[in-house]
């Protein structure tokens, strides 16, 4: 028989129960009512690149001026990290929302040319006085990017694509001339579909390239002495 004394105490356990919902509830409500810390974009660069092994030995080449590498197709000091859809919208440049590089393009590669060019020759900066040499001044590359992304050929594959115009001109007393041209176009496949796969492989690709480029100086001609005009080809 349900007495009094029954009725009571299940009375009270059930407004206990109700009462620690309500705190419950309102504990949750509160926390989710506190700001949140935001979300930190993950920074990419192209690595620590080579060991103190690799420093230059001995000038091999002649020295040679490199200009900061200036952005064609990508846009200047932005370090977002972008890739393409082919298998959608191929002239569409998409940037990831949490990932980024510590520099621009740009400025990243030029560190990474002027590293590999550095193993065989000195490499100097515009406007660097020369102290003694002869009366010619070294060469001047100038780098412009044209392209740097992350291209999704289907939405488990994708590869790097870093295309590069380099340029090398001769100066004599005070003037400059086109000595050579050409187009590098470095693709690599990316290990993962994301952010990392895609930073990962462009840097592998920046590599290739300054080793193409740097392959490519060594295999022009010499420059043709003052008052000699470069024999035909």
């Amino acid at each position: 028989m349900i007495t009094i004394k029954t009725i009571a105490v299940d009375a009270c356990r059930t407004g206990a129960r109700a009462v620690f919902g309500i705190a419950i509830s309102l504990l949750l409500l509160a926390c989710s009512a506190l700001p949140q810390p935001p979300v930190r974009s993950a920074v990419y660069d192209f690595g620590p690149g080579p060991g103190p092994t690799s420093a230059v030995q001995g000038a091999r080449q002649p020295a040679i001026v490199l200009s900061s590498a200036a952005s064609g197709g990508v846009p200047v000091n932005d370090n977002a990290l972008y890739y393409r859809l082919a298998y959608a919208d191929a002239q569409q440049l998409r940037p990831y929302s949490l990932a980024r590089w510590s520099q621009s393009p740009a400025a990243l590669l030029a560190q990474s040319l002027r590293t590999r060019l550095g193993q065989e020759r000195a490499v100097l900066s515009p406007g660097v006085p020369l102290v003694g040499g002869g009366m010619d001044e070294p060469e001047l590359l100038k780098v412009e990017l044209e392209e740097f992304s992350q291209v999704f050929d289907a939405p488990q594959t994708s590869h790097a694509l870093v295309r590069v115009r380099a340029s090398l001109f001769a100066s004599r007393a005070g003037d400059t001339e086109l000595r050579a041209q050409r187009l590098f176009v470095v693709q690599h496949g990316a290990a993962t579909p994301d952010a990392a796969g895609g930073a990962q492989a462009l840097a592998a690709a920046a590599t290739q390239l300054a080793d193409e480029l740097a392959q490519w100086l060594d295999g022009l001609p010499a420059p043709a002495a003052p008052g000699l005009a470069a024999p035909r080809r």
